[in-house]
């Protein structure tokens, strides 16, 4: 059986990378504090069953995934068309704009997996190269290529 997880020195030790990831991709503080603060509830929750080999990437994982739920939850996400729409999607900052991108998001990841979006994201708005958003979520660099891909042409159809 596994040692469960000390979740109040990876609080320590993490919370700032946490908080600053979900500052990051909500924009927003009051919901970055929220779901930097659920990220450490869901690792007290599952303590006795995650692997903490790698605790930043974990967490890290952990606050992607929360955040995006929360950006989905809210109905606020960013959008617009190909390599350049998609770094658009991921830059826009005026209302309208952001309007725009939230419902060709919608769309698009209606469409596909959520780990699809988590690669979308780590890569576009993160800048993550390839190698590095495969070795986050545990796939090979042309996996993720070709994710990515089906992302892009998801989005020129539409």
């Amino acid at each position: 059986m596994r040692e469960p997880i000390d979740v109040e020195s990876l609080a320590e030790r993490y919370g700032p990378m946490v908080l600053r990831r979900c500052r990051r991709l909500l924009r927003n503080e009051a919901d970055a504090l929220d779901v930097c603060q659920e990220v450490f509830v869901k690792l007290l929750e599952h303590r006795h069953r995650l692997d903490a080999s790698a605790p930043s990437s974990l967490l890290y994982r952990i606050a992607t995934n929360l955040s995006l739920n929360r950006i989905r939850d809210d109905g606020r996400r960013p959008a617009t068309e190909g390599d350049t729409t998609l770094q658009a999607i991921a830059a826009a900052e005026e209302p309208e704009h952001q309007s725009i991108a939230r419902l060709t998001l919608e769309r698009l990841f209606g469409r596909h997996a959520e780990s699809s979006r988590t690669m979308a994201v780590l890569h576009f708005v993160d800048g993550l190269t390839l190698a590095e958003v495969a070795a986050e979520t545990g796939m090979s660099v042309s996996g993720v290529r070709k994710r990515l891909r089906t992302l892009r042409a998801t989005l020129t159809e539409m």
